[in-house]
């Protein structure tokens, strides 16, 4: 059983990861390229669709990492599972804190509304993912070596 939990928490951990990544080095770019109203449009719709998907994806991921650490406490690898789901404790506080209430205004914008710093804004969130991604990569990095 334990074995499941670890191949479940590493796949749903990973996924994650792809997912995040993506938005980071692929749509964003693809979002920033477009002329101004579709790229604001095109943020706002994602910061919609995914900033309701994510939240329950950070936690469960960081459920089933806290669960691997506790069933797997004194077998090989519990130290890294450890690791890994304290930096998802902070990949949550970074979303919290950071990246939420950006993406809380951005997600009402439209080419009417915008206020004028709006790629500020959006570059600022861009920068505070970027971070994220790293955490959550390494995050999942740790998982893997502790399947390994």
């Amino acid at each position: 059983m334990l074995d499941a939990l670890k191949v479940v928490t590493t796949v749903v951990v990973g996924v994650m990861v792809g997912v995040e990544f993506s938005v980071a080095f692929v749509i964003n770019p693809i979002l920033n390229g477009l002329p101004e109203d579709s790229g604001v449009l095109g943020r706002a719709h994602g910061g919609r669709m995914l900033g309701a998907l994510m939240p329950v994806w950070y936690i469960t991921s960081l459920a089933l990492s806290a669960i691997w650490a506790v069933a797997g406490w004194h077998r090989h690898g519990a130290g890294l599972v450890v690791i890994a789901a304290a930096l998802l404790i902070l990949s949550v506080i970074m979303s919290l804190l950071l990246l939420v209430p950006i993406n809380n205004r951005g997600k009402t914008w439209t080419p009417e509304n915008r206020p004028e710093d709006w790629k500020e804004q959006m570059n600022r969130w861009d920068r505070f993912h970027y971070a994220r991604v790293a955490v959550i990569v390494a995050a999942f990095a740790l998982l893997a070596a502790a399947l390994a």
